[in-house]
């Protein structure tokens, strides 16, 4: 196992790691807060890392259902952390009570690339 994938996989496994503890902590607190967006934060920097260096190691894009939800994951992520940062920014008590449900979906939607990752590298 090369150096490369080894950081691929500790990046990867701290995004599930930090943004599910982001998630699911704003989930339960039923409230938006700095902490989760730091989280969040953190989460999308690690899965752009983790997911750079895996492309890297492919050497190339495949339009399937792991690469096209990778990317999809990835943008959902930084909408989901801007939109998040806006909300705190703008202290708009609805949105930072409410906020937890679309985190909740985009988590949702982040963990089809992160098992299909873990089958397809199973297969190999």
């Amino acid at each position: 196992m090369s150096t490369q994938l080894i950081f691929a996989i500790i990046a990867i496994v701290s995004a599930l790691v930090f943004y599910t503890i982001g998630v699911w902590s704003e989930r339960l607190s039923g409230k938006l807060k700095l902490a989760f967006l730091i989280l969040f934060w953190i989460g999308l920097v690690f899965d752009t890392t983790g997911t750079t260096l895996m492309s890297d190691i492919a050497g190339k894009f495949d339009f399937d259902l792991h690469g096209i939800t990778g990317a999809l994951a990835i943008i959902l992520m930084l909408g989901h952390a801007l939109w998040a940062t806006w909300v705190l920014i703008k202290k708009d008590q609805k949105a930072i009570q409410n906020f937890h449900k679309f985190s909740t979906a985009v988590w949702l939607i982040w963990l089809v690339p992160f098992i299909s990752g873990m089958f397809i590298a199973m297969a190999r």
